[in-house]
């Protein structure tokens, strides 16, 4: 079945692409009802609650987001009914950064009105799921034609005058379910891959907690015991009393965490600009998550005693580092670990044993460093690095084919 298109328009002009002889190529203007943006209200004549007033950041491609919504009363919707938004219609940010983000209005949908930032689309015996489709696609996206040097903007009548490939209502119901079944497909397929990633992530921590256990490499008698490498680098030390490791493999022991490393403040290191640049060549670390922060220019104060572990003082977040560097700010220690410890040891352990708590406090000193660390014998401790790379190799190159 097809909309009666106005008769002064018959077709479309200058046809996009060829579509199926059931189909026809027609305008946006001639099958909608309705095409026009609102306005905010005077004085932004918000409330704190009554009809819901559609906003660009409230529009996004799968649904309305009702975070940070706005209200207005009834008397100002009334005023500006001329922009009520229906159930089916679809609304689409026509300024700004999102620009093109659209969305259809639920069918239960009850009440609302929208800002001159959002188009209210009210289409004729068209689906509104096929429309929405369309506004999605490629197509769409590259035959906008978009004003302005500043907040770019979709013009009324560029809109209008769209071409819009236009199939029969039947087929317009049987895209839309195929659409629907692909969809639905491809959601289970990402939600797989976030469940695996996931398991991903709990094998590593269970790798590592498996490692500083004695559980992930065989112990070998003919090693020389750790307590006999820690009295080395210390004639004079005294093992932990094992509290937290009361089933330590042969030949390991318990030490604390500054009896194996030093620190150093990392002033020197502090970098002067944040104007940073992909094309320099010193990387600028945090400790956090975001690791790398960008890269600067500057030539003086760059760490290179490598490698290291940076810590943040304050999160408790370490990374191993094996490159020059240059840092954020002074939130955290540059740690050094004794040359006969294995610094991926110590990394590992260090990422599994995090302090939670108050942010605002530092923790190296008072506490992190007093934490109990299990040694294994060198040898092992060179066995354990070497598997959980391994490991984590393989481990990685299944999360990259995701």
């Amino acid at each position: 079945m097809f909309i009666t298109l106005k008769p002064h328009k018959p077709h479309y002009e200058n046809v996009p692409f060829e579509v199926p002889e059931s189909w026809m190529w027609t305008t946006i203007e001639e099958i909608c009802s309705k095409i026009g943006s609102g306005s905010t209200p005077r004085g932004s004549n918000y409330s704190a609650n009554g009809i819901p007033f559609f906003r660009s950041q409230n529009v996004y491609n799968d649904r309305l987001v009702y975070d940070d919504i706005k209200y207005i009363s009834e008397e100002v919707h009334q005023k500006m009914k001329g922009t009520e938004v229906l159930a089916n219609d679809l609304l689409l940010n026509i300024t700004g950064g999102s620009l093109g983000r659209c969305a259809v209005v639920p069918a239960d949908f009850n009440c609302g009105n929208v800002s001159q930032h959002v188009c209210i689309i009210r289409s004729v015996l068209v689906e509104p799921e096929y429309f929405h489709a369309l506004v999605l696609s490629s197509y769409f996206a590259k035959s906008m034609r978009i004003t302005g040097s500043g907040r770019e903007g979709l013009p009324k009548y560029n809109l209008e005058q769209m071409g819009f490939p236009l199939p029969p209502l039947t087929e317009q119901q049987r895209i839309v379910a195929e659409i629907e079944h692909w969809f639905a497909l491809i959601d289970q397929i990402e939600q797989g891959k976030a469940d695996l990633q996931t398991i991903i992530k709990q094998t590593k921590s269970k790798i590592l907690d498996l490692a500083i256990h004695g559980k992930l490499v065989p112990q070998d008698p003919n090693d020389e015991p750790a307590i006999e490498l820690l009295k080395r680098i210390n004639p004079g030390f005294t093992p932990c009393d094992n509290g937290h490791y009361t089933q330590l493999s042969d030949g390991w022991t318990v030490c604390r965490l500054e009896q194996v490393t030093n620190y150093e403040q990392p002033t020197a290191y502090i970098v002067n600009s944040t104007t940073y640049d992909d094309s320099y060549l010193t990387p600028v670390l945090t400790a956090g998550k975001s690791f790398i922060i960008g890269y600067t220019n500057e030539t003086a104060g760059i760490y290179s005693n490598l490698p290291c572990i940076i810590f943040d003082d304050f999160t408790t977040d370490s990374k191993k580092v094996d490159f020059p560097f240059k840092v954020k700010s002074s939130a955290m220690k540059i740690l050094k670990i004794h040359k006969d410890i294995e610094i991926d040891y110590v990394a590992m352990f260090m990422s599994i044993t995090r302090l939670v708590g108050d942010t605002h406090k530092r923790y190296w000193i008072s506490e992190y460093s007093k934490l109990e660390i299990p040694i294994p014998p060198k040898a092992e401790q060179k066995r354990i690095v070497y598997a959980a790379r391994e490991i984590f190799t393989q481990l990685d190159e299944i999360m990259e084919s995701l």
